[in-house]
């Protein structure tokens, strides 16, 4: 038995979007946020002693970190699918951008959301410019680089390798690049400078699987109506 517990707003919806690919059954458990801190609550604890989503309980084993869990259990429940034939390029391909969602595509996005939130945070009228200055010197001569950089490296794989980040089929890789996609697109105009990726985004947002989860765990960011999709 699968039990999901699932942060709203985060990107534990990868893991739902999995599950509803696989067609497996799962138990599902909904996180809160503080609605003051945007932090996860202290029920995450009680699973996992760092309190971060997702987590996967399977069989009375705890599961952690998204590309973790995305590896364990397709290789459990894969039986073949979502993933091209071991020791082939694509499947090089599908492990580079597996991690590459992760490991270099986050960072940055979440560094610009903490530093935008220093622009808003409540501080003494004399602090306020400099907070401002700092915190757009950072998002615009560091952050928003890396991001376009990284950007245009996604659009000039798809244009170079298929439609997908591993070739021609949809794989583990578009499931994981799927967050770090949306997450930038919060800026509508850097999809509209990138075809090959709008229309993969596209593509990702019409899956039966993305939709129904979600339904289930709700908007990926805060403010998103239900039903919409990031952009």
């Amino acid at each position: 038995m699968l039990t999901v517990h699932h942060l709203e707003h985060s990107r534990s919806h990868r893991i739902l979007w999995l599950l509803e690919e696989l067609g497996l059954q799962y138990t599902l458990v909904v996180h809160r946020r503080d609605p003051k801190t945007l932090l996860a609550p202290d029920s995450l604890r009680a699973v996992h002693p760092l309190g971060k989503s997702p987590l996967v309980v399977e069989d009375g084993e705890v599961l952690a970190e998204s590309g973790a869990i995305v590896e364990i259990l397709h290789a459990r429940h894969g039986q073949g699918r979502l993933r091209p034939p071991p020791g082939t390029a694509e499947d090089r391909r599908c492990t580079y951008w597996l991690h590459f969602a992760e490991g270099s595509a986050m960072p940055p996005l979440v560094m610009d959301l903490v530093f935008g939130r220093i622009r808003s945070a409540p501080m003494p009228f004399f602090a306020k410019p400099i907070a401002r200055a700092l915190a757009d010197k950072v998002q615009q001569g560091w952050l928003a680089p890396q991001v376009e950089a990284q950007l245009d490296t996604m659009e000039a794989e798809l244009a170079r390798g298929g439609p997908y980040f591993a070739g021609q089929a949809f794989s583990l890789a578009d499931l994981m690049m799927g967050y770090p996609v949306d997450a930038a697109c919060q800026q509508p105009e850097r999809l509209a400078r990138r075809p090959r990726l709008a229309a993969w985004q596209a593509a990702m947002h019409a899956r039966p699987a993305y939709r129904q989860a979600l339904r289930i765990g709700g908007p990926l960011f805060p403010g998103m109506p239900p039903g919409r999709k990031s952009c």
